[in-house]
């Protein structure tokens, strides 16, 4: 869904001038519980009626007959003069007919929303949640395909006259929506899991609904994915699991979510589906202390070069999965992923959109935000450990404003989520259902969690950041190596980050990498073919020798992957001199062996990170501030507590990290 986003081009903004019976309606005057976070003004503006044809085949609803019409939300909301928004479909509008070139509504957006207005009457016991959630919840089933080689499969795109578009412009695999497993179905079967959950003792009959169309898509994930459960492929020379929903633990989350809310409320034909998709999603991590992606779990199972923070609840479906299993293979990958691969991201700069697998994709967004914040607190709620909690708070500081632009990305007062921060600090005011959605799933949990609700709101500020860096290739500042640029940034399952350099035998370059108080790791970004060989030592590196992997089924015959050495102990220079085949560099990954991250306002957090393999002295706090240091290891586990006004110093386990707040 993000990536249909990103690309969105000009014509729909000079399109949305023709939709006059769309009027810019500023967000809602606050009307927030007193202390809560959520406000579902804004997402309550997006909400719109639609009236679907009586009878279309493969296409029903609860109670269809008696309530004809549907809850949806907009897909786009464009910010306009004065604070106020206008909803958008999505592509160009066709005046004559009023259809967009997508459509008005899609499945993503109801699923989501259905979950926030779902977890906001549990939270609140609000009667008009309640109806809301269970308005969306008849059009998620809507968009379900009931009969025939599809069934169980979802249309993605609905016009505003109810309509649906199976086929939208420009085209999305699959396409038609419905003919195979997507994200869509993943999502979907998230909206129903909690919806059965919640209005199973509520209201048994539209419990049973949902628990019957919550099979009919879990049917369709045991017909196409999980048909292959247990069987292994290979993509670049890893071995990856065969039965996630479109090969993507990220999608293949957000089904387990609703499947384990579905087993816990008693719905126990969805348990051996939960337990073997998450399964498949803890099979997806990779990485170490040292290596990246640093113990992180991987999105998509044909590339092992990709990581985003759109849609990366992994960690939490696995904590959740692993909580109702009581099984501790399911949990451990996302303790990993919080303790290695969480703190790095934080310290690098925050939930970026694509480490791909340089960060070569730094526009932030809510859901990457949002997915990091679930994560942390579920696993902080099936572990108990203070960790992740703390993590958590820092993380969803983000939305509050302690982020590289300072600026506030949600907005209590009107519910208003905007739609993306820009590498340059640009944020983009526009506040479509997706952010607003992300937002508000954040603001939902931190009700849920008032004490990590307190931290986040108070830390409005990045006043220092020291953590992984990036060096260009074509950066060097000597070589008589060559400089080419790649026809596509895109390679097909990763992306190169700009310009890269080949070196031939016996051809060097050097590159300044910048003064630092704390060793080091290199990561060599190299392409290579199957089979293609290449040597080259690095100063106080060694030889780095590597073959390029298998394709297997990943999209090209090729890989861009980093490998970890070890930098020089003092000064700033790196060297490299090609020994044997044709190196082909697209940058350097510089990860310090002490990474911090301090954030500031009405408190004060700081985060220091070791990727060292042997534990480290350093310090944290700051002069004249009260705070209290907590020390974890590797596995979020306390090892020592202190507290102290000013600096202090402290040792931290290799992998650990250390949090004092003040």
């Amino acid at each position: 869904m993000n990536a249909r986003r990103s690309a969105r081009i000009s014509a729909v903004l000079s399109a949305a001038a023709l939709a006059v019976t769309l009027t810019a309606v500023p967000a809602a005057a606050a009307s927030p519980s007193p202390g809560a976070l959520t406000n579902l003004d804004h997402l309550d503006f997006l909400l719109d009626e639609a009236t679907p044809p009586a009878e279309v085949a493969g296409h029903s609803t609860y109670r269809q007959a008696e309530e004809p019409t549907l809850l949806a939300p907009w897909t786009y909301a464009d910010a306009r003069d004065g604070g106020t928004f206008e909803r958008v479909g999505g592509g160009p509008l066709d005046p004559a007919t009023g259809d967009w070139a997508q459509g008005a509504y899609n499945a993503d957006d109801n699923t989501r929303a259905a979950v926030v207005y779902t977890r906001h009457w549990e939270l609140t016991g609000d009667a008009e949640s309640r109806r809301k959630a269970y308005e969306l919840l008849r059009t998620v089933a809507y968009h379900q395909t009931t009969d025939g080689p599809s069934a169980g499969n979802v249309v993605l795109w609905m016009q505003p006259d109810g309509d649906l578009n199976p086929s939208a412009e420009p085209v999305e695999l699959p396409d038609p929506s419905d003919s195979g497993l997507s994200y869509w179905t993943a999502r979907t079967v998230w909206a129903l899991g909690e919806g059965y959950a919640a209005f199973v003792d509520d209201d048994p009959a539209f419990a049973a609904f949902l628990r019957d169309r919550l099979a009919l898509s879990r049917g369709a994930i045991e017909r196409d994915a999980l048909s292959k459960y247990g069987q292994f492929v290979e993509a670049d020379g890893k071995k990856v699991p065969a039965w996630l929903i479109v090969d993507g633990a990220d999608a293949t989350a957000e089904a387990v979510l609703g499947l384990v809310a579905a087993v816990k409320a008693g719905d126990d034909t969805s348990a051996t589906a939960a337990r073997r998709l998450a399964e498949g999603i803890a099979a997806m991590a990779s990485g170490s202390t040292r290596q990246w992606p640093y113990g992180a779990v991987l999105p998509w199972a044909q590339s092992p070069a990709i990581w985003h923070a759109w849609g990366s609840q992994m960690p939490a479906a696995l904590a959740v999965a692993g909580d109702l299993f009581d099984d501790d293979a399911l949990v451990q990958p996302a303790i990993t992923d919080a303790t290695g691969f969480t703190t790095t991201l934080l310290t690098a700069g925050g939930p970026d959109n694509g480490w791909n697998p340089s960060p070569t994709d730094r526009v932030q967004i809510a859901y990457g935000a949002d997915s990091r914040v679930q994560s942390l607190l579920a696993l902080a709620d099936t572990t108990g450990s203070a960790a992740f909690a703390e993590l958590a708070g820092m993380q969803a500081a983000w939305f509050f404003g302690a982020n590289h632009a300072g600026a506030r990305m949600y907005d209590r007062s009107t519910g208003v989520t905007f739609d993306g921060l820009q590498p340059d600090g640009t944020v983009n005011r526009n506040s479509g259902a997706e952010s607003t959605i992300h937002g508000l799933l954040t603001a939902l949990a931190l009700d849920a969690h008032p004490a990590v609700a307190e931290r986040a709101t108070a830390l409005t500020s990045v006043d220092n950041r020291v953590g992984l860096t990036y060096v260009e290739a074509e950066d060097a500042t000597r070589t008589d190596g060559a400089v080419f640029t790649p026809e596509s940034s895109w390679t097909g399952e990763s992306s190169w980050s700009g310009d890269a350099l080949t070196l031939q035998p016996r051809q060097t370059a050097t590159w300044d990498i910048g003064a630092s108080d704390t060793r080091r790791w290199i990561e060599p970004v190299v392409w290579t073919r199957p089979g293609e060989k290449t040597q080259s030592t690095w100063r106080s590196g060694g030889l780095l020798s590597v073959t390029g992997p298998a394709q297997g089924i990943s999209p090209t015959p090729g890989a861009l992957l980093p490998y970890a050495l070890t930098a020089p102990e003092s000064g700033s220079e790196v060297r490299v001199r090609a020994v044997r085949g044709e190196l082909t560099l697209d940058g350097i990954i510089v990860r310090p062996w002490i990474s911090r991250l301090v954030l500031g306002g009405d408190a004060r957090s700081e985060l220091v990170h070791s990727s060292a393999i042997a534990p480290q002295r350093t310090t944290i706090g700051a002069d004249g501030i009260p705070s209290r240091v907590n020390v974890y290891d590797a596995s979020g586990s306390l090892v020592r507590t202190t507290s102290s006004t000013g600096s202090v110093s402290v040792i931290v386990p290799a992998g650990g990290f250390a949090i004092a707040q003040g």
